[in-house]
Order: C-alpha cells, then structure tokens, then sequence
C-alpha cells in the first residue's frame, strides 16, 4: 500500500436481527415523582386549604372519601389542620378584643410565626401527596379521626 492509495473501506457488518427492547421495569427509582389520581386529589385538598379554609378540604373529603384510603387520610388531616388554624386564630384575635388592644403584643408575634409555619407545613403536606408518601401535620388537633 503506497502513501498515496486510500485506506481499504471494510466490508458493512452483517446486520443484526431486530430485538424487542428490553422490558420496561414497573419500579420507580428512588426519589421518583408519579402522579397518580389519588395523589392529586391528596395534594388538592391540602393546596385548597390556602384558599377556602376549611370549606374546600371538607367538601373534598365528603365526596372523595370512600374512594381510596390515601385520600380519606389527606383529606381528614388538612380538614384538621384548617380547623385547628381557624381555632387558635380566633383565640388569639379574642384574647387581644378581650384586652382591648393590650395583648396584641404578644399575639402579633404569634400570629407572623403560626402563619409562617402554617405555609411551610401545608407545602410539605403538598409535597408529601404529591409523591405519594402520608403526611401528618405536627401540632395539630385530630378533631375528625
């Protein structure tokens, strides 16, 4: 072979039998997301606590209730948490009425921390459905069991 001459081009491989993929596996991977109907309707009642109160995780409740225990666990916990929000924050607007303005020093502070922690527990609560995983909220009352 002279410097000049090109490479010989190699003969094609023959070409191979077609295969059928490889099956797919039904295990998640750890720290995958799915969204299943339940887990949506898990997450719903939580989200519909930031904006209707009690009134959306009750009504959600009562009518998804019987369908999957999922559901019937996330319901009840954000219909008590929003009945346990409403509950101290009425306490404290009527201790600071009863004391005609007095105590409102000491429940302005407590109101910024419970509304804080109000959002961060009913985000981790979201997130919580969302993956599938029960979520119950620390420091609430279980008035529904």
């Amino acid at each position: 072979m002279s410097p000049d001459e090109p490479p010989p081009i190699p003969e094609t491989p023959p070409a191979l039998p077609v295969q059928a993929p490889p099956p797919q596996s039904t295990a998640l991977a750890p720290g995958a997301v799915t969204a299943t109907p339940d887990s949506t309707i898990a997450m719903l009642a939580h989200l519909l606590g930031l904006f209707t109160g009690f009134i959306g995780p009750l009504i959600l409740w009562l009518v998804k209730k019987d369908e999957s225990a999922f559901v019937n666990h996330h319901g009840k916990e954000a219909l008590n948490f929003q009945l346990f929000y409403l509950i101290v924050s009425l306490s404290l607007l009527a201790l600071t009425l009863v004391s005609f303005g007095f105590a409102f020093i000491i429940t302005a502070p407590l109101l910024m921390v419970m509304v804080i922690l109000f959002l961060v527990w009913e985000i981790q609560a979201c997130v919580a459905a969302s993956r599938g995983e029960w979520y119950r909220y620390p420091l609430s009352l279980r008035f529904i069991a």
